[in-house]
């Protein structure tokens, strides 16, 4: 068997790169679908009590964000596969297509378990979406200019972080919570619209073969993984058998894809690339890096709420400092990266920074100031932003540009499982420390009973006596130490990792990698129509 040839892809030829005011169009309309993608994680967080209000079935309530990201989670890698091999235009405009549907729908259901099946629709949508949009800003862009472009797709993340939180709540409160999924409808057609008539699209000259089942066997493997993250520690014991079920399974799974792929004529995830040391290092970073993150971006809030009194909302705009700090890194180092063409200190220079907010973040208490918070999480996002979109860069400019679109996908996958083990292994490690030291703060029953609903009620602790409430805050705060302290380590790790990074010079055109020949076009142009 013989795999397919670099040549028989679209996607090795690429798109004729836009130029000029077209090339700004093209860039827009990635954006807004970025933004849609990242608006959705953020935005329906605070309409929730408002949802269950209305539909009810608030014991299924965690579902309405599970849901969406599974679906997007085990779809990247199917989404950045098959815009390898079939052309990333008309897979982005589906994409596209199926989120808006999955948000109409989402807006327009009448119980929760309907909410649930369209929100997993919609997740299905948004797997493609910043993928995609990322594989195909590294078809348009000369790897040696994507660095300039960065800051921009960063202020689109800090600008959902900051709006969708405050959007969920002004539509529950003054609109409807429905209005939480119609607003992307014409966000959605503008980018639909865009991308149609400025992105051209290639043919392909054979019709490659889809590892469909090798796909089924790595969404099965990352769904079980994914399941355990959310479900281990709330709906059953780490120590349980249904963990040791779950992780068993997963196992299994994984194993049965790894030897699918090895037989696969075109897999869906080529076991090749973990070959390449730049795939290695950069997965593992991120894999690592936003682990680290979601310890600050989740974490954090609980202590300004819990410990400082501040609002949902307040808490929310106290994360603005680490958003702009990231945002204004992500810049800087992009534009240092298009003048020099050198990368890898930027994500070493970055973890050690990421360290070093999280040791800061470790040493707050009750008398931290707001200020002093803000200045720790400055630190902390100066850091994250000379990582993330950097190593992304880094790995597209390593791998085969028949390979772009998987490699992009596998790197936002990894980057999405470091979520959800950051947010399982931090919860555990909270939940833990607050157990141990809410006996030693306050009458045990009332500890219990707020414990409990901590992380979705804080509001609650205002119709506390002063003494629990005390007594509350300085468990959390004790507890949140030990979160930030054991997270350091976790970007200390990743400092090291990365360490080992190869630097592959950037190209300043649309070049196969340093040491490999150039493939022959596999087709002209066919127009910008779909």
């Amino acid at each position: 068997m013989t795999a397919t040839t670099q040549t028989d892809h679209p996607a090795a030829a690429g798109p004729e790169p836009p130029v000029g005011r077209r090339m700004l169009l093209t860039f827009s309309g990635l954006l807004l679908a970025m933004l849609l993608a990242s608006l959705d994680q953020t935005i329906v967080s605070t309409a929730l009590p408002t949802i269950v209000g209305d539909l009810g079935g608030i014991d299924r309530l965690a579902w309405v964000v599970t849901a969406y990201m599974l679906a997007a989670t085990v779809t990247i890698p199917l989404w950045g596969r098959l815009s390898d091999l079939y052309g990333r235009k008309r897979l982005f405009q589906a994409a596209i297509a199926v989120f808006l549907a999955g948000s109409a729908l989402s807006g327009a259901a009448q119980s929760l378990g309907e909410l649930i099946a369209f929100r997993a629709l919609q997740g299905l949508g948004a797997g493609g979406l910043m993928t995609l949009a990322m594989a195909i800003v590294a078809d348009i862009v000369a790897p040696r200019e994507r660095g300039r472009y960065q800051g921009y797709i960063q202020m689109v993340f800090v600008l959902a972080s900051v709006a969708g939180p405050l959007l969920g709540g002004l539509f529950a409160d003054h609109l409807s919570w429905r209005w939480v999924f119609y607003v992307n409808l014409p966000i959605g057609v503008v980018a639909l619209t865009v991308v149609t008539a400025t992105l051209e699209r290639t043919a392909t000259r054979s019709r490659p073969r889809v590892d469909w089942s090798g796909a089924a066997l790595l969404a099965a493997g990352l769904t079980t993984i994914l399941l355990l993250m959310t479900w281990g520690g709330r709906q059953f014991a780490w120590a349980s058998t249904a963990a040791a079920a779950l992780a068993l399974a997963a196992l299994a799974l994984l194993a049965a894809f790894v030897a699918r792929e090895r037989r696969a004529p075109e897999p869906i995830l080529p076991l090749r690339l973990f070959r390449d040391p730049v795939f290695d290092v950069v997965s593992a970073v991120l894999f690592l890096t936003t682990c680290a993150f979601f310890a600050a971006i989740v974490f954090t809030p609980l202590y300004l709420q819990i410990v400082t009194g501040a609002s949902a909302t307040g808490s929310g705009l106290l994360l603005l400092p680490l958003l702009l700090a990231a945002a204004a890194s992500t810049a800087v180092s992009g534009r240092l990266i298009s003048r020099t063409g050198r990368y890898k200190r930027f994500p070493v220079a970055g973890l050690a920074l990421m360290a070093a907010g999280l040791l800061l973040l470790a040493t707050m208490d009750r008398g931290t100031t707001r200020t002093t918070t803000s200045l720790f999480l400055v630190v902390f996002g100066l850091g994250f932003g000379m990582v993330s979109q950097v190593l992304t860069v880094a790995v597209q400019n390593a791998v085969e540009r028949a390979d772009i679109g998987i490699a992009t996908g596998a790197a936002n996958l990894f980057r999405a499982l470091g979520g959800s083990v950051g947010v399982a292994l931090f919860g555990a490690i909270f939940a833990t420390r607050l157990d141990a030291w809410l006996p030693r703060t306050v009458p045990a029953a009332a500890g219990r009973v707020v414990a409990d609903d901590l992380q979705t009620s804080p509001d609650r602790l205002a119709a506390l006596p002063p003494a629990v409430h005390d007594g509350i805050s300085t468990a959390v705060a004790h507890a949140l130490h030990t979160v930030f302290l054991v997270a350091a380590p976790v970007a200390g790790l990743a400092l090291l990792v990365v360490l080992r990074l190869r630097e592959v010079p950037l190209r300043s055109a649309q070049q196969p990698p340093a040491g490999r020949e150039a493939p022959q076009p596999a087709a002209e142009p066919v127009g910008s129509a779909a």
